[in-house]
């Protein structure tokens, strides 16, 4: 299997090196097409030579070594994350890749703000064109203490076989604990947490200039979400799907005649006065678009 490694800190950072130097030793073609610069926050973002915008021009890319694993083909494209996986997909870079693998992120991805990651959003991306991935991140540490990679990156090989056997577009969120694989307490699934540790917010300086930060929220999360469980020292896994339509409850795998629906919201019917808006927070009416006639393009037109 072909996997495109590629992350949001950029194709230098020591996060991405050490899970490239684990996944080498699969038996696994590993590529790597990563972003040049740090493109943390860019989510599902297709700006790029880190002008904000798509470019439709040159794909800017250089030739690069992976320290440690010099065997490994390594491309620093200027973009971001996900179109990192677009374009690779796309054939740029030779052939397309068969899975998708984005990290090791230098902070953890958990709760509702793995909207804002590039880290996920290059699997995101990926599962737009039919294709599977991994997403790894790495809990903060404390006291200046060095970043805990290899318990990440050995995290990351021991889920490789999971999402390779999962359903066709599955997505997995993956966050490692702070602390050595031996005092990993285990890998739990978990639910997104409503909130986290820390929270948004603005603050004005004396001067009235208003300025975006992180504060301490202090919050306590529920035991069985991400968040809590991370803390607890478990490392998380969480299914995660991108784009979704929202419909009824109603079934959507039997033949039905359009012409007949008037009071359901249904695909095909009119709408009506009497419909209303399908509850997208409830995860049994939740479908992803088929993207199986065309995995390749039409995702991202």
């Amino acid at each position: 299997m072909r996997i495109q490694v590629t992350n949001d800190d950029g194709i230098s950072s020591e996060g991405l090196q050490e899970l490239v130097r684990h996944l080498a030793a699969t038996e696994h073609e590993i590529v790597v097409i990563a972003p040049d610069a740090d493109w943390s926050g860019a989510g599902t973002s297709l700006a790029s030579s880190g002008e904000g915008y798509v470019n439709l021009g040159e794909i800017r890319s250089e030739r690069v070594t992976i320290d440690g694993a010099e065997e490994v083909e390594a491309h620093a494209v200027a973009g971001a994350p996900a179109y990192t996986v677009v374009v690779a997909r796309l054939g740029a870079f030779g052939p397309p890749p068969d899975l998708i693998v984005s990290g090791i992120n230098a902070g953890a991805n958990t709760g509702r703000a793995v909207l804002h990651s590039g880290t996920v959003g290059a699997t995101l991306a990926g599962q737009n064109f039919g294709l599977s991935g991994l997403a790894i991140s790495a809990a903060e540490t404390s006291d200046g203490h060095p970043w805990f990679w290899p318990t990440a990156a050995a995290l990351a090989v021991e889920m490789l076989d999971l999402v390779i056997e999962a359903p066709q577009r599955t997505v997995l969120n993956l966050n490692a604990p702070a602390c050595d694989l031996e005092d990993c307490r285990g890998v739990r699934w978990a639910r997104l947490a409503p909130f986290g540790t820390m929270r948004a917010a603005i603050a004005t300086d004396d001067d009235d200039r208003r300025q975006f930060e992180l504060q301490p929220s202090g919050a306590v999360p529920p035991p069985d979400t991400d968040v809590a469980l991370l803390l607890d020292g478990f490392a998380t896994i969480t299914t995660l799907v991108g784009v979704t339509e929202a419909w009824t409850d109603t079934t959507l795998d039997e033949e039905v005649d359009t012409d007949d629906l008037v009071s359901s919201v249904r695909p095909g019917a009119d709408l009506q006065p009497v419909h209303r808006v399908p509850d997208a927070s409830s995860p049994h009416v939740l479908r992803r678009p088929d993207t199986a006639e065309d995995p390749t393009g039409s995702a991202v037109s």
